[in-house]
């Protein structure tokens, strides 16, 4: 052994699961983030209060999934085609399109009549008037020139209505 300057013991070697130390900078910005997302939760509406808040959107979304069941129930055991004269073997899918557009239809009726709820209603009319008229000429005997141009002037007076009609913020 050399003889001189006495030697400073090793230093212990972190595991390596263990994180290096950070400088301070570092931490304020860690805080910083920390800080910003526990703002932004709270900020946030949890799923069951959206909900409560828009009971009109959850009510047309479960009279949908109803009215499709219903359908394919009506479909399946043969007591649709049995007791309507328009209703087809195959043409169950027009009948859940017809459904679904007066629902939105509907949903967008009742926005528009209600303060509490009012939102913007042209997308559910425009696409509830889609559904409606694609279901209504699968079930008439309209053709699709017919059908087609029908849908796309309703859908142009309601895009000349909404422009109109909108709220000024």
């Amino acid at each position: 052994m050399t003889q001189g300057a006495p030697q400073a013991p090793p230093e212990p070697q972190r595991p390596r699961y263990e994180r290096p130390p950070r400088h301070e900078k570092e931490d304020e910005k860690e805080d910083e983030k920390r800080g910003e997302k526990d703002e932004k939760s709270r900020n946030e509406k949890n799923w069951d209060e959206k909900w409560r808040r828009d009971p009109i959107n959850a009510a047309s979304w479960a009279a949908i999934f109803i009215w499709a069941g219903l359908v394919l129930l009506g479909n399946t055991s043969g007591w649709g085609p049995d007791t309507f004269r328009w209703w087809n073997e195959g043409n169950w899918w027009a009948i859940i399109m017809a459904g679904v557009g007066a629902i939105l239809i509907l949903c967008g009726i009742i926005r528009f009549f209600m303060p509490m709820y009012r939102r913007s209603i042209i997308g559910n009319l425009i696409l509830g008037v889609i559904f409606l008229g694609v279901g209504l000429e699968e079930l008439s005997d309209w053709d699709w020139g017919v059908a087609g141009a029908s849908i796309f002037l309703v859908v142009g007076v309601l895009i000349i209505f909404s422009g109109i009609f909108r709220r000024r913020k």
